[in-house]
């Protein structure tokens, strides 16, 4: 799925022209790219992670005192 940015719209791959060119509106579509997951991303991930396994670690520790 491509996106036109002059049109504020995603074009459906099958009636982009053979130029790479919007059917409604003439301008190029870039092909989207794909970038890496940010910085932020993997500090929420790993925050996550640690968080859940300090929660297992409660959990267990409820669990094993009456």
């Amino acid at each position: 799925m491509a996106w036109c940015d002059t049109c504020i719209a995603s074009v459906n791959d099958d009636i982009v022209g053979t130029d790479g060119a919007c059917p409604t509106c003439g301008s190029i579509i870039v092909a989207p790219t794909r970038r890496p997951p940010s910085a932020k991303f993997w500090i929420f991930v790993a925050g996550t992670a640690v968080y859940l396994v300090w929660r297992i670690v409660q959990l267990i520790q409820w669990l094993l005192h009456p």
